[in-house]
């Protein structure tokens, strides 16, 4: 599970800004919203960021994205870009580098990956692991005279010099140390755990242009339990649908869905392909199949404007069966809903809500409901919202 990720200089994000999970002391929904990844660890399965148009709620999945990207992508050659984008309304920040941090538990340990690059190089790259409070450092790497230097802690890391060269050298200014470690069949103890995480436990980004169908269809194929709970998540959502099928043509996967209608002949059953249901039928079945992975890989799923084409009380169904289940997955969720501020204490956590605000000089902030007072007075977090007590509304 993430405890914490940050990001300085990428797009809108000009200052450093860091979201966490980690819970406060309130125990509300503890059983289903909180788990204990440690003791006295507390982290939640829910972050739900609120904003305007612009605000920079977008790019900050998409920040996360392209770190889980470029972990492991390997560039065409030495000249190719990193494709990191700083924050450009600016004259200065355009030279200085990007910024990432993620503190995260896997495998019993909690680690922590820091990464410093420019458009065209990685400046620094570490990750440390904790053995106690304090963290150990397992590798790092710099860029010193034009080639990338990667150092491993020698009491923690044990690796033959030969193969700790051959990383080296295929590790170019303009990747990850991972991508270069991928090409190498050599174990490294925890570092490998790390990799795995980042590689088998988090998600792309479902954004409203993705409506994950294909991919749904192609994982229904084979899954009885998957289809069984589509089946059964869809047809609770109202939409009539009492079966789902896939078949393989060629290199493609056709979706079908039975609809079961009630008219003056009585019951009867009609087959529509996909081509043919509603786009908030084709991105539910998206989601839902996203989430479904996630609850049984323990996996983190970032999805943007989750409300995107959807009614609203299927966006409040969605996050209520989500914590029904009992699961380490995680949801980091952009929406402009803002009736789910009334939720609060009902559906979510007051620690669960985040905000992005835009400045006038275009830099993006992020920030807590948690950090403000008295929300114990607040009868509706929605009225308050739009009255401006949060900030993080359009200035119209």
């Amino acid at each position: 599970m993430i405890q914490e990720f940050t990001v300085k200089n990428f797009r809108s994000f000009k200052d450093k800004v860091t979201l966490s999970f980690e819970a406060t002391k309130d125990t509300t929904f503890e059983s289903s919203h909180v788990v204990e990844v440690a003791p006295g660890v507390r982290l939640l399965r829910l972050a739900l960021v609120f904003g305007a148009n612009a605000s920079g709620k977008s790019n900050l999945l998409a920040a996360f994205d392209y770190l889980r990207n470029f972990w492991f992508h390997q560039p065409a050659d030495l000249y190719a870009p990193t494709e990191s984008i700083p924050f450009l309304l600016d004259k200065v920040t355009p030279q200085e580098p990007t910024e990432f941090g993620l503190k995260f538990y896997t495998a019993g340990k909690k680690y922590w990956y820091v990464l410093v690059l420019d458009t065209h190089r990685v400046i620094s790259e570490k990750l440390y692991f904790y053995k106690s409070a304090q963290p150990t450092l397992l590798f790092s790497r710099s860029f010193e005279n034009g080639q990338s230097v990667i150092r491993f802690n020698p009491s923690v890391i044990k690796i033959d010099a030969t193969v700790s060269r051959e990383i080296a050298l295929r590790c170019l200014p303009n990747m990850s140390f991972f991508a270069a470690k991928k090409m190498i069949n050599y174990s490294l103890p925890h570092i490998n755990d790390a990799s795995d995480w980042m590689r088998k436990r988090t998600h792309q980004i479902i954004d409203p242009g993705n409506t994950m169908f294909d991919s749904a269809g192609k994982m229904a194929l084979n899954n009885d339990a998957l289809k069984k709970y589509l089946v059964d998540f869809m047809h609770r959502a109202d939409f009539n649908i009492t079966d789902i099928s896939a078949e393989k043509y060629a290199c493609d996967v056709r979706t079908y869905f039975e609809h079961t209608v009630k008219n003056s002949r009585g019951t009867e059953k009609y087959i529509l392909s996909n081509d043919l249901q509603s786009l908030g039928t084709r991105r539910t079945f998206g989601i839902e199949t996203a989430i479904y992975s996630a609850i049984l890989n323990n996996e983190f799923l970032p999805i943007d404007e989750i409300e995107s084409s959807l009614h609203p009380d299927l966006t409040e169904f969605i996050l209520e069966q989500f914590f029904k289940s009992d699961s380490r997955s995680q949801l980091l969720v952009t929406t402009h809903y803002d009736p789910l501020l009334d939720t609060v204490d009902d559906l979510i956590r007051k620690d669960s809500v985040w905000f992005t605000e835009k400045g006038e000089d275009g830099c993006s902030d992020l920030y807590s409901l948690v950090e403000f007072k008295g929300l114990r007075k607040i009868k509706s977090f929605q009225k308050s919202y739009r009255n401006g007590a949060f900030g993080a509304v359009p200035n119209i």
